[in-house]
């Protein structure tokens, strides 16, 4: 009876287990999308769109935040931070270490420097988590933490909400950063909340990594110009299940939760090193060196491989074969390299065998063989778009390019560039786009655009 009863419990688990990665892949539950690879393998979003053509709904957001919205059945998540309205003396940045100077942003299309590039608070924030309504950008619900003055400034290109939500349609993570930590349900309940204390980021530029969720677990990367560490919380009350300290400067990439061998690791990229957790215990499981600084793209998984990349003062890509252990630095676990034309602040796009990439934060794309290593498009100029923050994306064999400027591109995911459709809307767009059943969220300076095929 108790070997039915736990063949019956294993099987019950199982099947649990598969339903909600069904259900992921119809939604957008993270700011990489269901496969934390910028693919929606089950969207068919539209190809053409504008301010009268395709455009579902468009709503304008309170405040300002560069996160990407979250979607999950008939609700869209995102965060913003609103201005109180409580003035208060600006503080002096505080100078952080910064012997490579720059950070994520610079001139428009460029890389770059720090001076002059940031902005100190002068005012409260109101840290607010939005639910609105998927078929007509209606607030369902509206949710403030916390409203503070910031204890440090931000790059002038993005906010104090810069990190974006994940949920696995029961429970919605949210992160401010040094603002808190927080568990909602999806209908607005506050179940938890956390203070892992204040970030101090290089020359001030703010912060930014998004937390990862993965059964129930939640992990979240905290690299400042402090004591940094690694840490994971049981996401229905938040309890610390363990924290690993590291050695990194300021670092704003979201952690990827992979599984090889039937064991889930945590990846992280870095300046210094990138690294794997064992997602289950927290051990550092490998290590590998060879990064630019200020290493800002996150990485993605296939084909027994994670790719991690970076490019800033420099470039860097390295295809690191899972299932090795120990300091993989110049071994043969680095399957393949490249060290041109590289990301700095968006991540890479990993669509079946294809791996994309811009170079900087300029519109000029790569496409690699992801197994070989092989260019079969490299650094190629994309007309119409004008400097890039948001990371590419895919769905129904296209690839959508989003610009800074309004300008989005979508082209043939192909190892050639063959492209579709050229569109322009009137906001500008530094969030990465999310694509779920037949529309595409765009969540711009000023507004989240909501478009579909047929409006």
């Amino acid at each position: 009876m108790k070997l039915h009863l736990l063949f019956a419990t294993a099987s019950l688990v199982s099947l649990t287990a598969g339903l909600a990665a069904d259900a992921a892949l119809k939604n957008w539950p993270a700011w990489r999308g269901p496969l934390a690879s910028g693919v929606a393998p089950e969207a068919q979003p539209p190809t053409e769109w504008s301010e009268t053509k395709n455009l579902k709904w468009k709503v304008a957001v309170p405040g300002r935040g560069t996160s990407t919205p979250v979607i999950w059945d008939d609700q869209v998540f995102l965060l913003t931070a609103i201005p109180a309205g409580k003035k208060a003396e600006a503080k002096p940045a505080e100078a952080a270490p910064a012997p490579e100077p720059g950070g994520p942003g610079g001139r428009r299309g460029g890389r770059g420097g720090g001076g002059g590039m940031t902005e100190s608070p002068t005012e409260e924030q109101k840290f607010t988590v939005l639910a609105l309504d998927r078929a007509t950008g209606k607030t369902l619900w509206q949710h403030t933490p916390r409203t503070q003055l910031p204890h440090e400034g931000h790059h002038r290109d993005h906010g104090f909400a810069s990190a974006s939500p994940v949920t696995d349609g029961e429970h919605l993570i949210v992160s401010f950063g040094s603002f808190g930590l927080y568990g909602y349900d999806l209908k607005g309940k506050l179940l938890w909340e956390k203070d892992l204390g204040d970030m101090r980021t290089r020359n001030s530029f703010g912060e930014g990594s998004s937390p990862a969720l993965s059964g129930n677990t939640v992990v979240v990367l905290w690299d400042h110009e402090g004591d940094d560490f690694i840490v994971a919380l049981d996401k229905r009350d938040g309890k610390e299940l363990w924290r690993q300290q590291r050695d990194e400067p300021t670092g704003w990439c979201t952690p990827l939760i992979v599984e090889h061998d039937g064991k889930k690791q945590v990846v992280v990229n870095g300046t210094n090193k990138a690294r794997s957790y064992d997602l289950s215990t927290g051990k550092l499981l490998w290590e590998a060196g060879g990064q630019t600084a200020n290493a800002i793209p996150s990485a993605v998984s296939g084909h027994n491989r994670v790719y991690v990349m970076s490019g800033f003062r420099g470039a860097a890509l390295q295809a690191i074969a899972l299932g090795k252990t120990g300091d993989l630095t110049g071994t043969d676990a680095i399957a393949w390299s490249h060290n041109k034309g590289t990301p700095y602040v968006p991540s890479p796009l990993l669509a079946g065998d294809l791996l994309y990439f811009f170079a900087g934060n300029n519109a000029m794309l790569s496409v690699f063989d992801a197994k070989e290593g092989k260019a079969l498009l490299e650094a190629e100029r994309l007309d119409g778009l004008n400097g890039v923050y948001a990371s590419p994306a895919a769905a129904a064999n296209r690839v959508y390019l989003v610009g800074r400027d309004g300008g989005t591109l979508v082209a043939k995911q192909g190892p050639k560039l063959e492209v579709l459709a050229k569109n322009r809307l009137d906001d500008g767009f530094d969030a990465s786009p999310a694509l779920v059943g037949k529309e595409l969220f765009l969540r711009g300076r000023q507004n989240l655009y909501c478009l579909s095929e047929g409006n």
